[in-house]
């Protein structure tokens, strides 16, 4: 018997950082996908295949044991066949670049637990996102869960600190081209650097909280009504901010301006430090926009935001 599930990716569209300080963050799910094939198996060993490497090994072992990016697979097949006589045996395959601040752990995780599960029974989407949580938790200890609930329900969310998520049900027509710089970072090097920048500049950085909190609402007034190029003006305003707590470099600059000279607009997405930027355009724009960063030879890709959220088969 197999179980086939897949989930999206996601970009931060605002509020990246501030986040943490109890702004709120807008994200959405875009159309790439990681899909798991799981699968039971005679043998009672836990065996999962993907492109970042192989792990084979049996049940039971504590987690802590476990040294390897394929941690949260083994989490999660270990806790499905706990007093079962049954194996597993999963398949990773991913349309998103890793380590590049789109969610490709998150989705790793929805797409895990939805597909070892169902094969054991039904399951919930309630249910796949705690394991899910659950699950990336043993990588990223301090994750809030904001990624993995919008690779589950799909769509926009906006996400506060202490209020948890809220689905925005519009359906705004745009699309992101989304760029990687290819500069390795650590989320949890910038997360540290921006606290540091608090620590020093605290009156400065409560001034661009507040602005950062004022331009979210603005946004979730703007997505109500499609208003693209002005949704555009306030990702380049973000980036702004972004830029003076510390979290860019002269490449993500230089990309950002291109992205900004070429589109509605365009800014950091996620940690920061390298990873990905996005440009916000439509189909009006776009072939425009991907040939502007493929001639500066950059990896780029155009990408829809995506409705579905995890999918099961």
């Amino acid at each position: 018997m197999k179980s086939i599930a897949s989930a999206p990716g996601k970009v931060i569209l605002f509020g990246e950082h501030f986040v943490v300080y109890g702004v709120k963050a807008i994200l959405c799910s875009i159309n790439k996908r990681v899909t798991v094939t799981a699968e039971k198996t005679s043998e009672r060993k836990i065996s999962i295949n993907s492109k970042i490497g192989k792990l084979e090994i049996e049940p039971d072992k504590p987690i802590s044991e476990i040294n390897s990016p394929l941690k949260p697979f083994y989490y999660l097949a270990n806790k499905a066949v706990e007093n079962k006589d049954t194996g597993i045996h999963i398949q990773i395959d991913s349309e998103i670049p890793l380590g590049a601040g789109l969610g490709s752990s998150s989705a790793c995780c929805v797409a895990g637990a939805a597909a070892i599960f169902k094969l054991f029974g039904n399951i919930s989407r309630e249910e796949v996102l705690k394991l899910a949580i659950e699950a990336e938790r043993t990588i990223f200890e301090n994750t809030s869960g904001a990624d993995c609930t919008v690779c589950t329900y799909g769509g926009i969310m906006e996400y506060d600190k202490n209020k948890g998520f809220k689905k925005i049900e519009y359906e705004p027509n745009f699309q992101l081209v989304i760029i990687n710089s290819n500069i390795e970072h650590s989320t949890q090097s910038m997360v540290s650097k921006v606290k540091e920048f608090e620590n020093k500049n605290t009156e400065e950085f409560s001034r661009l909280s507040d602005l950062e909190s004022k331009l979210v609402e603005d946004v979730l007034k703007l997505v109500k009504e499609n208003k693209i190029q002005e949704i555009g003006q306030k990702m380049n305003q973000n980036q702004k901010y972004l830029e003076n707590i510390g979290i860019s470099n002269k490449e993500l600059t230089k990309m950002i301006r291109i992205g900004q000279e070429s589109s509605f607009g365009a800014k950091i997405t996620g940690s920061g430090g390298g990873g990905c930027i996005f440009a916000l355009t439509n189909e009006s724009n776009l072939q425009n926009i991907l040939k502007k960063f493929k001639d500066n030879n950059y990896e780029c890709f155009s990408t829809k935001i995506d409705f579905k959220g995890l999918n099961t088969f």
